[in-house]
């Protein structure tokens, strides 16, 4: 299958995360090369009247790469963990946290896979899910967004008004860190998988962990997506809901898997504007 095939992370095989230190030092300048054009549709926030720019987050064993945005001032603000897709911190998900930044949050976001390799010099899909995404521990990402959480919390965030958004491989790390950390308000995960294969370092898949959620989830999926079943999000919700859990989801007929990506022909604006708002308005609702 071709990208959005692997998005189901279908085939992968569990490998051991090498210890070779940090591959990435810094982010990707631009968009990623594994995306075979960009479109002209890109949308591009200033930071006129923002701080915003790359920052290290602390870690266990040394510090990411990352990048925020926050209004200018002392805040606190309201606090947006925003979890990449598998093509690194770049451009695009640089833009969402400017877009968040300028309606009044501080926007973060880390690269989660700068210890497995350098995203900014890959370019196929299929390689990155198979050399980068599979050999990510679970235990690992979700360490690594507390560390985000307790970084923006120092930087004039407001750790009683946090909430996280995820696309991609990142709408699935969103269903995982909801069941995760009872701080959280808010969840949003952007065409997420929610039933994936497990392995020694990936146990667990959203379907798994659904009737654990800490939060209200929002789920917003494509019905034109070959690699997410609306089947699928539907059982994940009401595993949750069973369990006294929040969920709501919204599956958009004719929407393809990355629907939001405005860099990429998959982008379709009137499902993304639409569920921009309906996240907005969740986050509003949930106290973030």
């Amino acid at each position: 299958m071709d990208e959005l095939a692997a998005h189901g992370l279908a085939g992968l095989a569990p490998a051991p995360l090498a210890r070779r230190g940090f591959m990435m030092s810094s982010l990707i300048s631009g968009f990623t090369l594994a995306a075979a054009r960009v479109e002209a549709a890109a949308i591009y926030t200033d930071s006129a009247g923002l701080d915003a720019g790359e920052t290290r987050i602390p870690v266990a064993d040394g510090s990411l790469p990352g990048y925020f945005a926050r209004p200018q001032g002392a805040g606190p603000f309201p606090t947006v963990l925003v979890i990449e897709e598998i093509f690194g911190v770049h451009a695009y998900i640089k833009d969402v946290c400017r877009r968040l930044a300028r309606l009044g949050y501080l926007a973060v976001a880390p690269e989660l896979y700068a210890r497995i390799a350098d995203l900014s010099q890959m370019s196929d899909a299929q390689q990155i899910f198979r050399d980068v995404i599979s050999k990510a521990p679970d235990a690992q990402v979700l360490a690594d967004l507390d560390a985000t959480a307790a970084w923006a919390a120092g930087q004039a965030g407001d750790p009683a008004r946090l909430g996280v958004i995820g696309f991609c491989r990142g709408g699935r790390d969103t269903w995982l860190y909801a069941a995760h950390n009872p701080a959280l308000r808010a969840a949003v995960a952007w065409y997420g998988p929610v039933a994936t294969p497990s392995s020694a370092i990936q146990p667990q898949a959203p379907m798994d962990i659904a009737a654990a959620l800490k939060c209200p989830l929002l789920g917003l999926y494509g019905g034109q997506d070959p690699s997410i079943r609306p089947a699928d999000v539907e059982a994940a919700a009401a595993r949750a809901t069973a369990a006294g859990k929040s969920v709501e989801i919204v599956i958009y007929p004719d929407a393809p898997h990355g629907f939001h990506a405005d860099y990429r022909p998959s982008y379709r604006p009137a499902d993304a504007e639409d569920g921009w708002k309906r996240m907005l308005a969740f986050l509003h609702q949930h106290g973030v």
